[in-house]
């Protein structure tokens, strides 16, 4: 596409991503986490968000050299410990009740070279460090969402065959469409698959399965569900009551599992890209909830340190359904991104549950959430596991079994 069509489109990108990723407010503060290479795209969001009234817009720009250098060189003891100015700002996030956007365009690989002891040392500091964002964002405290944008790097890696304006253009191309850009009303479009995707939901809502049994060649597992869990789909509504994307795209509907109650052996489907590293080929064997075994084909060090985190890290904080029919996975593209290849394939997640989740969740004390089965962790890691060929089926607790997914679509 032209320079003139792809500023029009991105023009109407980061108006859809202000008024229905966070749906900006009046008065409200804005943070747009984003990557140095995109400031054009960065001003336009900058402007949409002013224009829909916010008071402020603090830009977190992200350089990846930057990062590798620090990641490289700095001391151990520096890596371990956060800045304090940091912990504050995370606070301060919270206090205003802050918009967040979150604008992924990095190398999937961009810390590869680099020790994984080192990324893992400093990435679980950052956690603790911005802890209050983190339990903030789970509980829906304050409208966020994530979104992409299209750099060389990162197209390459999807488009390896192409020249490197050609790759950015169709991965620019493919954000487009999957985030609807494409479309000529993209509010009213998303309106129309929000309804869809919560369709879904209340269905699941209403059964109230025990259980769920996933079946494929590659995958034997049974995960057991929280009792009064809720199934979400598609938006989600912060504590001021706004309603919100959190993630754009999206083709799940997705809830909390009970981490005592999770048996058997999974397989990914998909590439995971953590902390600037590709893991591929992971396989994991639960037994009362917890990872007893896994193994990576690719990146076996980086899964070693990601389940070193914490205890909660080595259990489940989500299942989510995507039918293998979803626009992402027809297109055939893998895109060594999570935003994109979890809305390809039923995933799960390693790590912390969102306490909306179970009813009253979000009023619940850390000690509640524990004792009705939702994990804890400072980390939550979406892998793909889903496949045309996963059967997946809901047992009620008199034993009744509901077909869900036959053949990777809903039944």
């Amino acid at each position: 596409m032209n320079k003139e069509e792809l500023n029009a489109n991105l023009k109407k990108y980061a108006e859809l991503i202000v008024k229905v990723g966070v749906n900006v407010q009046p008065g409200q503060t804005v943070v747009l986490y984003i990557s140095d290479r995109q400031p054009e795209f960065a001003h336009m969001i900058v402007k949409e968000a002013y224009q829909a009234g916010a008071a402020d817009v603090m830009v977190k720009w992200d350089d990846t050299f930057v990062s590798q250098q620090f990641l490289e060189h700095a001391s151990e003891e520096r890596l371990a410990n956060v800045p304090q100015y940091l912990v504050d700002e995370s606070q301060y996030i919270v206090d205003k009740h802050a918009a967040r956007i979150s604008v992924l365009s990095e190398d999937p690989a961009a810390f590869a070279k680099i020790n994984p002891k080192r990324v893992a040392k400093n990435s679980a500091a950052m956690g603790k460090a911005t802890n209050a964002v983190r339990v903030a964002t789970q509980n829906n405290d304050l409208t966020w969402t994530v979104v992409g944008a299209a750099d060389t790097a990162w197209a390459k890696q999807v488009f390896p065959d192409l020249s490197d304006d050609e790759a950015v253009d169709k991965l620019w191309r493919e954000i487009f469409k999957t985030a609807r850009v494409d479309n000529d009303d993209p509010i009213q479009a998303w309106k129309e698959h929000k309804d869809q995707l919560e369709s879904k939901a209340a269905w699941l809502n209403e059964q109230q399965f025990d259980t769920l049994q996933y079946h494929s060649p590659r995958t034997d597992m049974e995960v057991g569900l929280p009792k009064n869990h809720v199934w979400v789909g598609a938006g989600s509504t912060s504590a001021d009551g706004i309603p919100f994307m959190p993630n754009m795209p999206t083709e799940e509907v997705f809830t909390a599992p009970d981490k005592r109650r999770i048996n058997g052996h999974v397989t990914s489907t998909k590439p995971l890209s953590y902390a600037g590293t590709l893991i591929e080929g992971m396989e994991f064997t639960f037994k009362d909830g917890q990872v007893v075994k896994a193994t990576a084909k690719k990146g076996q060090k980086t899964l070693d340190h990601l389940l070193q985190t914490d205890p909660g890290v080595r259990s489940l904080g989500e299942v989510s359904l995507v039918p293998d029919p979803s626009p992402i996975s027809q297109s055939g593209i893998i895109f060594y991104n999570t935003l994109y290849d979890e809305n390809a394939s039923d995933h799960m997640a390693l790590g912390a549950a969102y306490p909306f989740s179970v009813v009253g969740g979000t009023e619940m004390s850390p000690v509640e959430l524990d004792q009705a089965g939702l994990n804890s962790s400072q980390e939550h890691v979406d892998f793909m596991m889903g496949s045309d060929d996963m059967n997946i089926d809901g047992v009620k607790a008199d034993g009744t079994v509901v077909p869900v997914f036959r053949n990777g679509d809903w039944a």
